[in-house]
């Protein structure tokens, strides 16, 4: 499985998508191979934060797992009388960052969830909309950039204006986030992990059932 994170890293697209499809023949774990891809994603995430990768590197690193997952999905279903409950996400006003959005969202669905995806420079409204239809019990807030603070703290302020705000949970993920910026935007948790996003979700919603 490291041979398919380090290809990620490498940005070897040929190399990972071989590997994914030998894996998935030899009838091995998709949950290995779709953690063996998360980590070649965030190996080049933290390339990037220590300045030796650049953007194109991780939009690009963002295709190939994209192709790579549209291999796995097919093994992930999970069936409809097991979905464990309804997720919105979507990156903020602002902001049209979607890769770490996308492995979220990719292992929401892994594990069994729901999910609704809105897409990037979504504004406050259309959450509200989604709300409204989706009848979520979780709203996924994302956001790359310090400048994507203030639309999250927006967001909520609307979706508290639509009175809808004591129905769900909402958690903010990306990489400016901490305690602080959780506070002060209004949201119940925050992360820059998808995995620990997926952990906190489960705990919320399977504590309501």
């Amino acid at each position: 499985m490291k041979e398919i994170s380090d290809a990620l890293a490498d940005l070897e697209e040929d190399k990972v998508l071989k590997l994914v499809k030998e894996k998935l023949d030899a009838n091995e774990d998709p949950f290995k191979i779709l953690e063996a891809c998360r980590k070649g994603i965030a190996d080049i995430g933290n390339q990037s934060i220590e300045g030796t990768a650049f953007l194109t590197d991780l939009i690009m690193a963002g295709e190939i797992f994209k192709e790579a997952m549209e291999l796995l999905m097919p093994k992930l279903v999970i069936p409809e009388s097991e979905i464990k409950g309804k997720v919105v996400i979507g990156t903020v006003e602002g902001d049209i960052h979607n890769i770490g959005k996308n492995i979220a969202i990719t292992f929401l669905k892994a594990a069994g969830f729901d999910v609704t995806d809105l897409g990037v420079d979504v504004l406050p409204q259309k959450f509200v909309d989604a709300i409204k239809e989706n009848k979520p019990q979780v709203v996924g807030l994302s956001g790359l950039l310090t400048l994507s603070i203030e639309p999250m703290k927006k967001t909520i302020e609307s979706i508290s204006d639509a009175n809808l705000r004591e129905e769900i949970k909402i958690i903010v993920g990306g990489e400016r986030m901490d305690q602080g910026v959780c506070e002060h935007v209004g949201a119940d948790a925050w992360v820059n992990d998808a995995v620990e996003g997926v952990k906190i979700i489960k705990n919320w919603i399977e504590g309501e059932a």
